[in-house]
């Protein structure tokens, strides 16, 4: 028996009701008639509710049974039906157990980690809202609510980000979320816009069935294809959203908001809305070639250039951000190489491993009383068994290290970018190698910095705060704690960890073998035969455990291995070598310092010339035409007609009837001369 369609809408609507009660009755807005224990009891149950739901929607899709139904009218414009309405496929359900689990690890996390928050019940309902928004997004069937859950995910991490409003800093680092996603949002509008416009549906099936058709046409006024131009301005859309170069500036920044919110906005859910779309929208971008290269591109130079700014950060924090951006480019690569299937897998692998690392880093902070500086800390594995257990399978998990779920996973999204057969997969596919030896380098730096070697905390209280540490000014995240020996954190903050640990092992051999070639995308995502990633990857496979065994014999194992070296012996037997490096090579520390000088672009270019237009526009239209010409000039007109008409009103009668004796002669001698 199939599940009905008010399973799928308890699923969604279950974090709303939390959000919505934690959020008036526990934040003050109607009184507090929910405390802090109220408020995350209610919020984990929505979810908890979710994530059961989810799985029960799993294993029915599992045994064929999909759902493709509205299930309310939102408005009628003409013929056209505006509604809200569910997909359930193997890729939705897939999304939904892994957007429901992680949030559930996240909100069970933040009853340790913000515990001594005066905002807890806010964060909660924040965190709640959240979840919604993003199951809307992956269970919509129509181009309006994929819309809505792509701006609402956008809202909810602008009120996230910038959660601690009193920090200047994340002020700023969520308006410059908040504008960097409006311009890949402007994109994504247009390309809706443009699958509208010619099909005449906001519904996935039937923009899907008229694919041909639009392959066919070209944007008027051009010879460029129209299902291109809308292709490339969806994928714009994903790049603001996913943080691909160029508008990838935000994901670093957005670290100022607490450590939760980091593990589920940028691992395992926000981020990853683009590479969701791109997938479901693979009918589209397959009929592209030109697309998919621009894809591959822009994924690629993700995948190592801003991986290697991990290498200089020492805010732990934003190691892994940096990580998560170059992830993300693997993911974005394995799309422009038609390899959907691998780029979901690697979706799915990541979520856990990165939303690891990321509560993993929060427990760290917990633990050295809230200094994020990875140079202040040091042999901290014998204070924090359980956090530098699991902080090391979600590393392994993450460089790629054979039979760990990240290795089946990126393995393929590199061997996918070397079959693939469009413009810039060889760049894709060096890139991604290279990339693999940089992720190995930071990431093992991390590790060994923060859980080997020499202690270099102050056990007397006497340490400073990192850069971006989560000390906002009114003890919201400091739980009374500065300095002193660190500590293993409670309970509720390391049971998620082990929980996020088991996947990060095990999940990637569970399902490498049926999600990539066993069919379950099979009539969901749509890979034509010129392009032979996939079918050339089935080709080669034999197996989790032999592609594991084959893998001591790769190039991609022997660069992790390397990067592992590098690391222990640049940071833990010669520490006097980065230094040497960085004097070395001051200018291009410097570039790399200043992240490519892309926030430079931005604020003193882009930002500086858009003020300038405005003002621009302030002077010349505002005041010059609309006040001055439209609003005071139609004002002066009217004063200086009133002025000469005021002439004509003398108050005698004869005036008058002078006046009207001259107009009748005119209208005689207008209809006269008028030829008829």
């Amino acid at each position: 028996m199939s599940s009905s369609p008010n399973l799928y809408l308890l699923i969604a609507l279950a974090p709303l009701a939390g959000a919505i009660l934690a959020g008036l009755f526990g934040t003050g807005f109607l009184g507090r008639p929910i405390g802090r224990r109220g408020a995350h009891i209610i919020t984990i149950l929505g979810v908890l509710i979710s994530a059961i739901g989810s799985v029960i929607v799993l294993r029915d899709v599992l045994n064929g049974h999909t759902f493709d139904g509205a299930v309310y009218t939102w408005s009628l414009i003409g013929q056209t039906k505006l509604e809200i309405g569910f997909l359930i496929d193997p890729l939705s359900a897939m999304m939904m157990v892994v957007v429901t689990s992680v949030s559930l690890m996240v909100h069970i996390y933040t009853i340790g980690y913000m515990a001594d928050d005066p905002g807890y019940q806010r964060f909660f309902a924040y965190i709640s809202l959240f979840t919604f928004s993003m199951l809307m997004l992956v269970m919509s069937n129509n181009m309006v609510q994929l819309f809505f859950g792509w701006e609402a995910v956008g809202l909810v991490s602008y009120l996230l980000i910038g959660f601690w409003y009193t920090r200047p800093t994340a002020i700023f680092a969520n308006m410059k979320a908040f504008l960097i996603n409006r311009v890949g949002d402007f994109g994504f509008v247009l390309g809706i816009g443009l699958l509208f416009a010619y099909t005449g549906t906001m519904h996935y099936a039937g923009v899907f069935e008229q694919a041909d058709k639009l392959a066919g046409l070209t944007l008027p006024g051009s010879d460029w294809m129209l299902l291109t131009v809308a292709c490339i301005c969806l994928f714009i859309g994903a790049m603001g959203k996913s943080a691909q170069v160029p508008l990838h500036a935000w994901l670093p920044d957005s670290m100022e908001g607490p450590t939760p919110i980091s593990a589920l906005i940028h691992a395992a859910t926000m981020v990853t809305a683009g590479i969701f779309m791109v997938a479901r929208f693979s009918p589209l971008f397959e009929l592209s070639d030109t697309a998919l290269s621009f894809i591959i591109v822009i994924g690629a130079i993700g995948a190592l250039f801003l991986g290697i700014l991990g290498i200089i950060q020492n805010d732990i924090k934003r190691v892994v951000a940096y990580s998560t951006l170059s992830q993300l480019g693997y993911m974005t690569v394995a799309l422009g190489a038609s390899a959907y299937s691998v780029a979901i897998f690697h979706l799915m692998t990541h979520a856990f491993f990165k939303a690891l690392l990321f509560l993993g880093a929060g427990s760290v902070i917990i633990g050295m009383h809230h200094d994020q500086d990875i140079r202040n800390m040091g042999g901290l594995r014998k204070y924090m068994p359980i956090t530098w257990i699991t902080f090391l399978i979600g590393t392994l998990a993450l460089v790629g290290t054979p039979f760990f779920s990240g290795f089946y996973s990126k393995e393929n999204v590199i061997e996918a970018a070397g079959q693939a057969q469009v413009w810039g997969a060889s760049f894709a596919y060096y890139a991604t190698l290279i990339g693999v030896f940089v992720t190995s380098l930071y990431s093992f730096r991390l590790y060994f910095l923060v859980f080997h070697g020499k202690e270099r905390f102050d056990a007397s209280g006497d340490h400073g705060h990192g850069h971006g540490a989560d000390d906002h000014g009114h003890g919201a995240d400091d739980h009374g704690h500065h300095g002193g020996t660190p500590h293993e954190s409670p309970w509720v903050v390391t049971l998620p960890l082990v929980l996020l640990a088991i996947p990060s092992i095990f999940v990637g051999a569970w399902v490498v073998e049926p999600m990539l070639f066993g069919g379950f995308f099979e009539g969901v995502i749509q890979v034509l035969p010129k392009h032979p990633s996939m079918q050339e990857l089935q080709d080669h496979w034999h197996g989790w455990v032999a592609y594991g065994l084959h893998a001591f014999q790769t190039l991609p194992f022997w660069l992790v291995v390397a990067g592992a070296v590098v690391s222990w012996y640049c940071y833990l037997i010669n520490p006097k070598v980065p230094a040497k490096i960085k004097s070395s090579l001051s200018g291009v520390n410097k570039v790399l310092e200043n992240k490519y000088f892309v926030d430079w672009i931005n604020e003193q270019v882009i930002a500086r010339g858009a003020r300038c237009l405005g003002r621009g526009l302030w002077q010349a239209g505002d005041r010059g035409l609309i006040d001055g010409l439209l609003v005071n000039g139609s004002a002066r007109v009217v004063g200086w007609v009133a002025a000469v008409s005021r002439h004509l009103q003398s108050g005698y009668i004869y005036h008058y009837a002078f006046a009207m004796i001259i107009g009748i002669m005119a209208l005689i001698t207008f209809f006269v001369l008028i030829p008829q």
